[in-house]
């Protein structure tokens, strides 16, 4: 089973949020999901997304592999960055 890092849109007409979830690659994308490991509001200002850092590195380090737009959500949070370093450190060692 292939995991992956994405988003599922919830909200309601012309007013989007949108959830990070970790799901399986063949379920849809608003479909059933593994766990829910954040939140991301494109409306407000800043346009960080609510993560959950410790559960999105988890999943990161099992080989989830995250879509385009959720890897940029994470390099804005600075978690893809702390992912990195972590999996230099990892090699390096």
């Amino acid at each position: 089973m292939a995991v992956h890092l994405r988003l599922a849109r919830t909200g309601r007409h012309k007013r989007p949020m949108y959830r990070l979830v970790a799901a399986d690659s063949r379920k849809a994308r608003d479909g059933r999901f593994l766990e829910i490991l954040g939140i991301f509001d494109p409306l407000k200002e800043q346009g960080l997304p609510e993560l959950k850092q410790e559960r999105v590195l988890t999943w990161l380090h099992q080989g989830a592999q995250p879509s385009v737009t959720v890897r940029t959500l994470l390099r804005r949070a600075g978690v893809w960055k702390q992912f990195e370093a972590e999996k230099a450190a990892k090699k390096k060692a």
